[in-house]
């Protein structure tokens, strides 16, 4: 098995999106009935924090896929990746039993997709080279 720095770029970087999206697809595939409820507003956490590294993967394989694109379109592109993905995964709980459509998860879905498109260019030194953002 090769090294993951030997690894084509689409497998190394889109990879894991594609994983990230297939775990949102499946926990959202189990129905209302059988979530477990282990904390008070859970379904917030969960969709900020699956959201955000969706989205930070995604920006991380836009950055490495397309050298030459600016951080300020990573962003945005991966903000609009984050809602579509959000608004399709709804859709999707609305044929799930005992599962609903929410607005409200998209909108903490879009948050979620906000950090999760700032945390790549952040740990990249975003704040030290403003002057590259656009």
């Amino acid at each position: 098995m090769p090294a993951i720095k030997q690894m084509p770029i689409a497998i190394k970087f889109w990879l894991p999106v594609l994983l990230c999206m297939g775990f949102i697809f499946y926990t959202s595939s189990i129905p209302g009935s059988e979530m477990p409820c282990l904390f008070p507003l859970q379904d917030i956490v969960f969709h900020l924090f699956i959201y955000s590294i969706l989205c930070f993967f995604f920006s991380r394989a836009l950055k490495n896929t397309y050298l030459n694109i600016t951080r300020a379109k990573i962003i945005v592109f991966t903000i609009i990746f984050g809602i579509i993905y959000a608004a399709s995964d709804e859709l999707h709980q609305a044929f799930v039993p005992y599962r609903s459509v929410s607005g409200f998860d998209v909108f903490i879905d879009t948050i979620g997709s906000l950090v999760g498109s700032l945390i790549y260019p952040v740990r990249k030194g975003f704040l030290t080279g403003l002057g590259k953002f656009f």
